[in-house]
């Protein structure tokens, strides 16, 4: 299975697997009242709108983060009748600001998840390295050759094609599309051609080069990839630039975020899928009296809890906290801390309860307003589309009423835009 799923877990080892409605899933006003809660828990219509799991001051927090349900984790399928008749289950969650309410990831989640990008069957790497010589050769370049060979392999079969391209013609590939192409459609390619490993580990060094450091790079890298994932990045990053890791975060962030992404590069979080409640509860306790229940905030408190227990384990512990604080997680940490070490918890807690979305969030703020974000969409698209791209295009529709496709064609161009367009494949 690709990075973002987690293993199946047996039913029995998440008790009542879906009895907690998911924090956040009152239904919101002007949602659908009548949808019934994961696990057919009553709906409660006592709570005012904004009570509850309170909206942060300003609209600010994601309270309203989208929500699987709690099966996810376990093998049963979701026994939710569908409003709006999205794949799998889903409940309203209310959205700060009163916005429209937007739904919770879909149970196909058990299922694992899909890339958009499968391998290519009888796939040839030294016809495909002629198909790309031609495409470069003589005037001029020919961009949908290369789109078409490119978008429709995998990354492994990419690698083929780099390695038959030498041998049969003593030249660098990744040399001779950088002559050929430039700016978007260049960095898209080559980020194709990278090994993902190395992509993430060639993305960390490019944060951190030159003056200033792109902190949300560091963040959506290290806080949503697997031990295994981050253990491998940590490796190749020595190898391929000969430095630490670790050292170079040391370097470029300080106080409680530089002790975050320190804590990250471990790639030491535990993996065992089972939930154990007891401990949910005591670590809700914990953060609660480490921020909420008290002048101040223990930081470290926070960063042990989220550093370390695994994203089941974490999405236990959400809940937990919702019912004993009456507040979500996330809006506490909103009000408890700022800044990059602010974002980088909530992007722990947005992946413990649906990573999908939380790329999806990203994809769409790359491209909203004036400009794009034309790096972070590249990094995206290319890093998850043979995990779960195809999940983050059903979030993304939930989320903000239109397709990622159309978003993508309305903010790019050229063979750039086609290039996106065949990855995302609409």
């Amino acid at each position: 299975m690709g990075g973002g799923a987690y293993p199946q877990v047996p039913s029995g080892s998440y008790p009542g697997a879906g009895g907690y409605p998911a924090p956040g899933g009152y239904p919101a006003p002007g949602g659908y009242p009548g949808a019934p809660q994961p696990g057919g828990a009553p709906s409660y219509p006592g709570v005012p709108p904004g009570h509850g799991f309170g909206v942060p001051p300003g609209g600010a927090g994601f309270s309203g983060y989208p929500q699987p349900p709690s099966q996810s984790y376990g093998g049963g399928p979701a026994q939710v009748p569908l409003p709006g008749g999205f794949p799998g289950g889903q409940m309203p969650s209310q959205y700060p600001g009163g916005q429209p309410t937007y739904p919770s990831q879909p149970t196909t989640m058990i299922q694992g998840t899909q890339g958009t990008i499968r391998p290519a069957a009888n796939f040839d790497a030294m016809r495909d390295a002629e198909i790309l010589r031609k495409a470069m050769k003589g005037f001029g370049t020919d961009e949908q050759a290369i789109v078409d060979v490119v978008a429709n392999r995998s990354n492994d079969q990419r690698q083929k094609i780099k390695a038959a391209f030498k041998t049969s013609y003593g030249k660098d590939l990744i040399k001779d599309l950088k002559s050929e192409l430039s700016g978007n459609m260049e960095e898209l390619i080559l980020a194709l051609f990278m090994p993902p490993t190395y992509y993430d580990a060639w993305s960390l060094r490019k944060a951190m080069q030159g003056a200033g450091t792109q902190e949300r790079v560091l963040i959506e890298i290290l806080c949503t990839r697997t031990n295994q994932e981050i253990q491998e990045i940590v490796r190749c990053y020595q190898s391929e630039f000969g430095r630490d890791l670790e050292k170079d975060i040391r370097s470029d962030t300080s106080g409680h975020f530089e002790r975050l992404l320190v804590s990250m590069c471990q790639g030491n979080r535990d993996e065992n899928q089972s939930v154990n409640h007891q401990m949910a509860q005591e670590d809700a306790q914990r953060l609660y009296q480490a921020g909420e229940g008290r002048l101040g905030t223990d930081e470290s408190c926070f960063n042990m809890i989220l550093a370390t227990r695994s994203f089941p384990q974490l999405r236990a512990t959400m809940e937990a906290y919702s019912r004993m604080a009456n507040r979500d997680l996330l809006s506490s940490v909103s009000r408890e801390f700022s800044g990059y070490v602010e974002s980088g918890l909530k992007t722990i807690l947005q992946c413990a309860l649906n990573r999908p979305a939380f790329f999806a969030e990203r994809l769409y703020y790359a491209m909203k307003g004036a400009g794009t974000d034309d790096s972070t969409l590249v990094r995206i698209v290319v890093t998850r589309s043979e995990i779960d791209l195809v999940q983050i295009k059903q979030m993304f529709t939930q989320m903000y009423q239109k397709t990622l496709g159309t978003m993508i064609a309305g903010d790019t161009s050229g063979d750039y835009r086609r290039l996106l367009l065949a990855i995302v494949g609409q």
